[in-house]
């Protein structure tokens, strides 16, 4: 978590590589060092090893996707991570369902965001924020 968020994502997955067992939390770390870096492709990449080893995501993971999706605008990738969000039953969570309007405002799906943010059971002011934003 150190290196990453100091921009070392060399060091950062250097390290990741070589731990004997890798949980939720050392996945969540790694993922959201490369999204927080600009590198979404590699941040979903990330998700999709994560997913092949059998570690579930949880709510941490989901919303680190989701704004590297929202940063490479992945439109496809952020549609099949918000199916797994509804599968995996977090989609009642407000802060996953501010992610899911940021990241459907940013590739461009407008009427997408909208119906995410009045289908929300509560709104927070980050809802109102993103939503605005998108407008």
């Amino acid at each position: 978590n150190m290196y990453g968020k100091c921009g070392s994502l060399e060091n950062a997955r250097k390290i990741f590589g070589k731990m004997p067992q890798r949980d939720v939390v050392s996945w969540n770390s790694t993922i959201s060092a490369y999204a927080q870096n600009g590198l979404g492709e590699e941040a979903l990449h990330l998700f999709q090893e994560m997913q092949l080893e059998d570690i579930a995501p949880d709510s941490i993971t989901f919303l680190m996707i989701l704004h590297a999706c929202a940063d490479i605008a992945a439109l496809a990738e952020g549609k099949l991570i918000h199916v797994n969000i509804v599968d995996r039953g977090f989609e009642l969570d407000v802060i996953i369902g501010n992610a899911l309007v940021d990241m459907y405002s940013k590739c461009g799906r407008l009427e997408d965001a909208r119906w995410m943010f009045d289908n929300m059971l509560e709104q927070d002011l980050a809802s109102w924020n993103a939503i605005i934003a998108a407008y």
